[in-house]
């Protein structure tokens, strides 16, 4: 029986995760590490895992990986642990600029306990969930996954020191890491500071959309079944022992043609708040993803307005909730 251990498995993209995992393989087990972060309510990250809580094999638990150390993570997980997809940290480019420290501890720090816990169960396969932001200043598009790094954010920092520490524990302990650059995930269960659910949200409430700049940044929008794909790849590569990925969508979307998109959806024209642009924010983002497709056999199949009509349909599903 094989176990995976998934941090942030409550989350946007963990919960998808797990759904796939159980729904493809059978006789697995999960372990689905989550401190449900008080960033956006709990509520909404039990509503992610609320049909798979009972699911033959999943295990749950409510911990702080940052303040959890190595041997006491292993005292709470006694069996061996064959794959550890991490995805746990903390989010965002813009709150991470008020508050570096705490993005240090969690990205950085948890990381940490989470490659000597490996280490300690001797598990070969570690999963990284990097991010597009570690491109920062950079206009030769797309980006390849060789390009000169010049992060602009403190989160971008940590998810780039990240990388270089899971290459230090490939070198140091044989652990294969595999980096995953996502870029701009949406879909089902969207975080609900993310763009696209904000603004659908603002648009069915009346509510005015900030528009940060003139409406011409653009980012490379990837449906989150893709990169769900992207990752179950990885959890299945092994033919070297470290990897820096991207898994994006290979185009990109400006914020005029995302607001324009969203108001189609809905029906809903939207009321614009014009913004200055934001510290931390790149103008673009913008994947290669000829090494994921070589390597992983990644190949992205959600069109941008399949994928928004398929987030709106979710949203409409919870809107109760999601409209407090």
């Amino acid at each position: 029986m094989k176990h995976y251990v998934v941090t942030g498995g409550a989350g946007f993209i963990g919960s998808h995760l797990i759904k796939s995992l159980l729904t493809i393989t059978s006789g697995i087990k999960i372990t689905c590490i989550d401190n449900l972060d008080p960033f956006y309510p709990a509520e909404l990250k039990q509503l992610n895992i609320g049909d798979i809580k009972t699911a033959p094999g999943f295990r749950f638990l409510k911990l702080d990986i940052a303040a959890t150390p190595p041997g006491e993570l292993a005292e709470l997980i006694k069996e061996p642990v064959d794959v550890i997809v991490h995805l746990a940290a903390k989010a965002g480019v813009r709150p991470s600029i008020l508050d570096p420290l705490a993005y240090q501890r969690t990205n950085i720090t948890g990381l940490q306990h989470m490659l000597d816990f490996a280490k300690s169960k001797n598990c070969r396969q570690f999963i990284f969930a990097s991010s597009s932001s570690v491109y920062g200043v950079n206009d030769h598009y797309p980006w390849k996954e060789d390009e000169r790094l010049m992060p602009i954010s403190p989160y971008a920092m940590t998810k780039l020191a990240g990388e270089m520490l899971g290459h230090v524990y490939h070198k140091l302990y044989d652990i294969r890491f595999i980096a995953l650059r996502f870029f701009t995930v949406y879909g089902p269960a969207q975080r609900p500071d993310l763009a696209i659910h904000k603004f659908t949200k603002a648009i069915l409430k009346g509510e005015p959309i900030p528009m940060y700049g003139d409406g011409n940044t653009s980012r490379d929008y990837t449906f989150v079944a893709d990169t769900v794909q992207g990752i179950l790849g990885a959890i299945e590569y092994t033919t070297t022992g470290f990897e820096i990925i991207n898994l994006g969508n290979n185009q990109a979307v400006s914020l005029k043609e995302l607001i324009h998109a969203i108001e189609q959806v809905t029906g809903k024209k939207a009321i614009i708040e014009q913004q200055d642009e934001q510290p931390g924010d790149v103008a673009k983002t913008f994947a290669d993803i000829g090494k994921a497709k070589k390597l992983l056999g990644y190949n992205p199949e959600t069109g941008f307005r399949e994928g928004l009509e398929k987030f709106y349909g979710w949203f409409l599903e919870n809107r109760e909730l999601l409209l407090k």
